[in-house]
């Protein structure tokens, strides 16, 4: 099997900086025999009342990993009849068989093995994907008393500074325990299948490196706020202490459709915009000062069809702020810049129809667009 070297994109704070998929092939032979121990942060009196005041374990993070391991596995696969390679991380969803994991440590697979933490093995087949968030769905047929579901958090509770941990197999160490914290939420990530943008992204410290993909990042009362996914690193891979998770809320929306099958579809706009601010504003000759500005409107896209206008042709005609509309708001939700203008359509439903609060001339107005998928071609 080869190794995975996919490299998404991720913004942060407007800069574009690349993201490493850590779901890549590592070969277990090199480990073989080797006894992996993991070994649960030391924590203070103090630290240890405040989690057990949050609903830790007196025992702390390492009764928490004792009572979640069981629900993780192993991810290998092989393309063309190769085999031993450890490709990633998975969860246990159910009680039958349903296991979580990214997409890009199942694609392009065969032969795909599912071992739980007890050493039990099974053939996996993929049930669902969504290659635009990441995710993926697998099928392993092992008796039910053996399967121990986790529990998916509510991620938009998460807040900066929270306390975390992952379990994975990093370099084929399977079942590997790293800590950390919440560093930021709201990051946005790029999948490297369809260029989509993955927004509401968690960033932590907690140490993920090649083999952690798909594998869960958990709160401290052991329920899982996001899917380890890739890693900040511009010059290999290997982590420097920025790694990212797809949180839970965005699995569990698209879960339904992935368990049954079906294709998962992504709404767009279909436009190019400009943020606006007092100086942009006034450099565009707008009244308005909030908003993003329509600099450019695919065809035949949804935008196009509802009648939204770009900024005219010519460096004269867009400094004059000619011709382009806009858009203060989607759905009544108010928009400031691009990735709140994505994350208001994304919230929708392909075929959705949805308001567009726009300013034109000066004079606002509303249209209504038929939002159509998400496509490259």
């Amino acid at each position: 099997m080869k190794q995975m070297n996919g490299w998404g994109i991720s913004a942060i704070a407007g800069l574009v900086v690349a993201a490493t998929l850590i779901g890549g092939a590592v070969a277990l032979s090199a480990f073989g025999g080797t006894t992996v121990t993991t070994i649960a942060p030391g924590v203070s009196r103090a630290t240890q009342q405040v989690q057990q005041a949050q609903g830790v374990p007196a025992g702390g993070i390492a009764d928490l990993v004792e009572r979640v391991r069981p629900s993780i596995v192993v991810i290998e696969g092989a393309t063309a009849g190769a085999a031993g390679a450890s490709s990633g991380t998975g969860m246990v969803l159910d009680r039958e068989g349903r296991v979580l994991t990214n997409y890009h440590v199942i694609e392009g697979q065969t032969n795909i093995k599912v071992t739980l933490a007890d050493g039990t093995a099974s053939k996996a087949s993929i049930l669902g994907s969504d290659p635009g968030s990441d995710l993926a769905v697998l099928k392993i047929t092992v008796p039910a008393n053996l399967l121990v579901p986790v529990t998916l958090a509510n991620s938009d509770n998460v807040r900066v500074g929270d306390a975390v941990f992952a379990i994975g197999n990093p370099f084929g160490q399977n079942f590997s325990v790293s800590s950390g914290i919440i560093s930021a939420t709201g990051r946005v990530t790029t999948s490297s299948f369809t260029g989509r943008a993955i927004r509401d992204v968690l960033q932590t410290d907690a140490s993920l490196n090649p083999g952690n993909s798909g594998g869960p990042l958990f709160d401290l009362k052991g329920e899982v706020v996001g899917v380890n996914s890739s890693i900040e690193n511009p010059s290999g891979r290997f982590f420097i202490g920025l790694g990212y998770a797809i949180p839970s809320n965005t699995a569990q929306r698209f879960l339904p459709q992935m368990v049954q099958g079906k294709d998962i579809q992504h709404p767009q706009l279909g436009v190019s915009v400009t943020p606006l601010d007092d100086v942009v504003a006034a450099d565009l000759g707008l009244k308005v000062t909030r908003g993003v500005y329509v600099t450019a409107v695919t065809p035949s896209g949804s935008a196009a069809r509802a009648g939204l206008v770009a900024a005219s042709r010519g460096t004269a005609a867009r400094l004059a702020g000619t011709g382009g509309d806009v858009i203060t708001a989607v759905a009544g939700e108010p928009v400031r810049n691009f990735e709140e203008l994505a994350r208001a359509i994304d919230k929708h439903e392909v075929g959705s129809k949805v308001q567009v609060d726009i300013v034109r001339n000066g004079q606002p107005m509303t249209l209504t667009a038929e939002l159509q998928i998400w496509d490259l071609r």
